[in-house]
């Protein structure tokens, strides 16, 4: 057999070994056996200087041709192996989060609503949400909201019409909703009762910008209906979650009121060392109610066999007063070095 022949007959030899190796040890040795100091091919090439003038150029470019094509082969090889051996034993979801922490920090009224959210769950409310912008059924009407009430006004409501004005009172516009108590209405009105719902959302309301009010805040909506409910239940729940967001040192008082949608309603106060530390014996925080009868007869519900009971707060409130915040609007100013405190 001439020296071209064997030159193909390793090559193809060896091109074979090595695209066969398993493991970057067994690729190792299948280079050294042909392209090693001692390997077979290398023998080849020291064959060179034996052949006659005429044949040796013929010869040395059949092997420079046939090394660069096994060179290809073991980088290409090696490429494969050692993305191979980086890669997991066991099946992975490489589009699952990775173990680098999160950069930045969750928004302290974020923080607050969800502390809000894991207490009522664990007393087996759910949470439901709904529109922003609402209708005046499901914002007034149906709360049992009287036409001429002044919450109904374009001053204390923002009514979305053509051309950015509100038309004439009593007209049916779509607004922004002035508080969560809408979703309530929603929620009774598409499945039968009992009921046990919370709803954390943004509300707006024609407010001037101080220190303590803002034209869009927070709030967070609480319903109860089932047989049999009272305002023992009512307390007892809000005493429990206040209790479990500002401490076991919390006082509730509750105050007679008036809300068109309740009937009795309450006004919530409370107090603890944050009230005293603001030089305050009580501090008004939410205001609730036994549901109105009325408001029961709007969403279908028999008056007459179902109770319940809402209640409604900011929850910029709570967020002042558990981190000692006196301005609401630091808040929505987005200032990196106040939002790093939290």
């Amino acid at each position: 057999m001439s020296l071209l022949d064997r030159i193909e007959s390793v090559k193809q030899a060896a091109l074979q070994e090595l695209r066969a190796a398993q493991d970057l040890p067994s690729l190792e040795r299948a280079k050294g056996a042909f392209l090693g100091g001692e390997g077979q091919f290398t023998a080849l090439m020291k064959e060179l200087g034996t052949l006659a003038k005429d044949v040796r150029p013929l010869a040395g470019k059949s092997i420079n041709a046939a090394k660069q094509e096994m060179e290809a082969v073991v980088a290409e090889k090696r490429a494969d192996l050692e993305l191979r051996a980086a890669l997991p034993k066991e099946p992975t979801d490489f589009t699952s989060p990775g173990r680098r922490r999160a950069l930045g920090r969750l928004h302290p009224l974020t923080q607050v609503t969800d502390d809000i959210i894991k207490a009522f769950r664990r007393l087996g409310f759910a949470v439901a949400d709904g529109p922003e912008i609402e209708d005046e059924y499901h914002c007034f009407d149906a709360l049992n909201t009287p036409a001429d009430h002044p919450a109904r006004d374009a001053q204390d409501t923002f009514y979305v019409a053509a051309g950015g004005e509100p038309g004439p009172r009593g007209t049916k516009l779509p607004l922004l909703r002035t508080h969560t108590s809408s979703v309530q209405i929603r929620a009774m009105k598409s499945q039968p009762p009992p009921i046990r719902i919370i709803v954390p959302g943004r509300v707006y309301r024609r407010d001037n910008a101080d220190a303590t009010h803002n034209p869009t805040f927070h709030q967070i909506e609480g319903l109860y209906v089932d047989k049999g409910v009272t305002v023992g239940d009512l307390k007892g729940t809000v005493e429990a979650v206040f209790k479990e967001l500002l401490g076991d040192d919390v006082k509730l008082r509750f105050r007679p009121h008036y809300f068109s949608y309740t009937e009795p309603s309450l006004e919530i106060d409370f107090t603890n060392a944050l009230v005293k530390k603001l030089g305050k014996d009580w501090l008004e925080i939410a205001g609730c109610g036994m549901v109105h009868p009325q408001v029961f007869e709007n969403v279908g519900y028999d008056p007459e066999v179902w109770s319940g009971w809402a209640f409604g707060f900011g929850i910029e409130r709570i967020a002042m007063l558990r981190y000692g915040i006196t301005d609401i609007r630091l808040f929505y100013e987005n200032d990196v070095r106040f939002l790093k405190q939290f």
